[in-house]
């Protein structure tokens, strides 16, 4: 009984604790889930690009950003890469985990920025989009500067793939998310913000 009066008084203080709770724990949960994601094998997006894959681990980081903001996404995006790469789960190592960050940490700031804008469908449009072309601007210079220092290659081996792979490649994957994110937000919404 003493317990419950002194819950009270602390949601007398602050009501918005218990909401604060819940969001976080719905967080946490999505972490789980992408966490999980990032184990389901990635497949090659383009079969003469094998080293680009899709990771399935980003959708939930999407939703994540849609239902909880940019700050919640770049959190939960570079916690679950990082502990999959500590679980042993990043297929390509330190080069992987750094490069998989620097996409959808940019696809999930780019899309979240426009969506927070007015939270409905055709700004949810827009900010994937606009998502997919960040992250695909992104990861060429992320190739041509970061891939020669991870992979010992030279800048001149890397700048040929460019138009025919990186480019295409990051395409086909930010719309993959972003189909994906599109027809599940709309079905989950309703738990993530009840």
């Amino acid at each position: 009984m003493q317990q419950q009066v002194r819950i009270t008084e602390e949601q007398v203080k602050d009501p918005n604790s218990h909401q604060r709770t819940v969001k976080l724990a719905k967080a946490a949960m999505m972490l789980a889930i992408s966490v999980v994601f990032s184990f389901i094998p990635s497949m090659p997006v383009l079969p003469t690009v094998d080293f680009i894959r899709y990771e399935f681990s980003d959708l939930p980081i999407l939703i994540s950003c849609f239902a909880f903001g940019v700050p919640a996404g770049i959190v939960i995006a570079a916690l679950s890469i990082v502990i999959n790469f500590f679980l042993g789960g990043a297929e390509s190592g330190p080069y992987g985990m750094i490069m998989h960050i620097i996409a959808i940490g940019t696809y999930v700031l780019a899309a979240g920025l426009i969506y927070r804008v007015k939270k409905d469908r055709k700004h949810a449009i827009i900010g994937l989009i606009v998502g997919i072309l960040a992250m695909t601007a992104v990861m060429i210079p992320s190739n041509l500067f970061i891939t020669p220092a991870f992979m010992g290659v030279p800048v001149a081996v890397v700048k040929p793939l460019i138009v025919p792979a990186i480019i295409p490649v990051n395409l086909i994957k930010g719309l993959i998310s972003a189909v994906l994110t599109f027809i599940l937000y709309k079905r989950i919404s309703p738990f993530l913000h009840k």
